[in-house]
């Protein structure tokens, strides 16, 4: 019999789950949203921008924070070499993502807005894959 399990550990793994979906689900719709939203003004743009990111970094802070709480639950000493190795890549593209959408968020020129747009959303999504595969 399957039973519903609802406990601390749930509420942990809802908040790291929660924090990468507002991050970058997020950034997917901000993106997807651009061109439109360049049709209507560059004011347009920014004004998105900005309330995008007074929502996207504080669940960005709630993935960082929930993922330091998973690492604290996992026993190092019985998991394979690959974890770590996993483990290690998903860290750097944590660290990627948020320094690419800082950089991304204090940029001037167009092209430089454009990369660290997208880099930061290419190393979010590789994040979540990378997630998934630990």
């Amino acid at each position: 019999m399957i039973e519903a399990n609802w406990d601390v550990e749930t509420l942990r793994v809802f908040l790291h789950i929660l924090g990468a979906a507002v991050w970058v689900g997020g950034q997917i719709v901000v993106a997807a949203l651009v061109p439109a939203l360049r049709r209507v003004g560059p004011e347009a743009t920014q004004a998105a921008a900005r309330q995008f990111a007074r929502v996207a970094w504080p669940f960005f802070a709630v993935a960082v924070v929930s993922g330091i709480w998973n690492l604290a639950e996992v026993e190092f000493d019985d998991v394979a070499t690959s974890y770590h190795v996993t483990l290690t890549v998903k860290v750097v593209l944590v660290i990627a993502t948020g320094v690419a959408a800082w950089r991304h968020s204090v940029a001037t020129n167009p092209r430089r807005i454009a990369l660290t747009g997208a880099l930061s959303g290419l190393t979010a999504v590789g994040t979540v894959l990378v997630g998934v595969a630990l």
